[in-house]
């Protein structure tokens, strides 16, 4: 049995994170922290004078309560939750809780980022998700852009460790989104917090087993982006390129296309 502590936002998709892997075989949450988000769709980047970004978000938002609302607000909540701000979670008052749980393992999904004493006193046991495909896509909306650019292979997640960087530790495991015929962004990205979300809880139960991952050899394609490079030109291309059929394109050539962008494989995950 894992016990552990997770570290999220709470946002629809964390709460479906949290609680589902709280009900998973072979893991004990001791208690989970839930820092509060901005609301993005009030933020000034994407009032009512931006309209394709506004759109998109509030389309991204009602797809977020279809996949996880029914089973978050249904569901025996195991993780022991508790709201605090964003930010808060390296104040002394958290941080000194969290060493007396212990836990095993500390799991990260959209929380800010730690600082010490966290870092040294849980070295090699904090496991972070990172929403996109590294080294491919990094920086801001690292699934967006993916899209934009005609890369579906790019879009997925990637299972690491937490150093003193950001988005620098050692990589466990990667996948890849799945796709189907008629999707939207949004739609692809909630299916793949359900998939990664799973994977996640396998790499917790079998942490002690995990194998040295099959890393690929490093390409030079890497692309990053900022918060400010969502613009409305962006929201544009990305409907551009669902309309004429690039995700038809990629299902018909899939293995091609994943091949051009290898992600890193451990044999110790299975789920």
């Amino acid at each position: 049995m894992k016990q552990v502590v997770i570290l999220t936002g709470n946002e629809l998709r964390h709460q479906f994170f949290r609680k589902k892997i709280a009900l998973k075989t072979g893991i004990k949450v001791l208690k989970t922290y839930c820092e509060a988000e901005e609301d993005l769709i009030e933020k000034g980047a994407v009032q009512a004078s931006f309209t394709k970004r506004k759109q998109h978000l509030l389309s991204r938002q009602q797809s977020e309560k279809d996949f996880f609302e029914a089973f978050t607000t249904t569901t025996h909540d195991l993780s022991n939750a508790v709201i605090i701000n964003r930010g808060e979670i390296n104040d002394p008052e958290y941080s000194d809780e969290i060493k007396s749980l212990d836990p095993d393992l500390i799991i990260v999904y959209g929380a800010s980022i730690l600082k010490e004493p966290l870092l040294t006193t849980f070295a090699n046991r904090i496991l972070n998700v990172h929403l996109g495909l590294s080294p491919y896509y990094r920086g801001a909306a690292t699934n967006f852009w993916p899209l934009v650019n005609r890369n579906p292979a790019c879009v997925g997640a990637t299972f690491m460790y937490i150093d003193a960087g950001i988005d620098t530790g050692q990589i466990i495991h990667q996948i890849r989104a799945s796709y189907n015929f008629f999707d939207t962004p949004s739609t692809i990205g909630n299916r793949l917090i359900k998939d990664m979300t799973e994977v996640f809880a396998a790499i917790i139960v079998n942490f002690d087993s995990l194998l040295q991952p099959a890393v690929p050899a490093p390409g030079g394609f890497k692309k990053f982006f900022k918060k400010r490079d969502f613009t409305e030109d962006s929201v544009e291309q990305l409907y551009l390129n669902f309309k004429e059929g690039m995700i038809e394109d990629y299902l018909d050539k899939m293995n091609e296309q994943n091949a051009l962008f290898p992600i890193v494989t451990n044999k110790g995950v299975s789920n």
